[in-house]
């Protein structure tokens, strides 16, 4: 019995002082800054469908381009290492947008290159976004199924 209350004191006080040290977060300029980052992806994707659909696209095509350019240029930016300062600025409205995927995709085949094309780089490739793709997939199929049949 006495053991628990000195354990407890003890876990109070460590718990206290935990406190005093740990930085305090700002999440105004953290919302701030992944609402900016976020925003200015998108009004980056939106330009490119502008111009994309100047250049004489449309439909799915336009679409399509949109999708891969923008996934292209997450893949260099995380090649490059400019995408892993990005997130550290931006948080959050860094991985929101097409571009996070692709960044997802493309870290930790980077970074497991050196293991070898099999083992290293194509196993580890989807360790982070696989979850996402393997809902998205599900997702996407329940809802056709029910559209299908509703």
């Amino acid at each position: 019995m006495k053991d628990a209350s000195c354990n407890a004191a003890r876990n109070a006080n460590y718990l206290e002082r935990v406190k005093l040290r740990e930085p305090k977060t700002k999440h105004f300029k953290n919302c701030a800054a992944a609402f900016g980052v976020g925003g200015l992806i998108c009004c980056i994707g939106q330009f490119l469908r502008y111009m994309l659909q100047f250049a004489g696209l449309s439909g799915d095509e336009l679409a399509g381009a949109v999708s891969v350019a923008l996934i292209f240029a997450g893949c260099l930016l995380t090649g490059l290492g400019v995408y892993d300062r990005i997130g550290r600025y931006a948080g959050a409205g860094s991985i929101v947008p097409i571009t996070g995927f692709a960044n997802s995709v493309a870290s930790p085949a980077i970074e497991f290159k050196t293991e070898g094309w099999i083992y290293g780089m194509a196993a580890k490739m989807f360790t982070v976004a696989g979850a996402i793709v393997v809902y998205g997939v599900f997702a996407g199929a329940a809802v056709g199924l029910i559209y299908y049949f509703v």
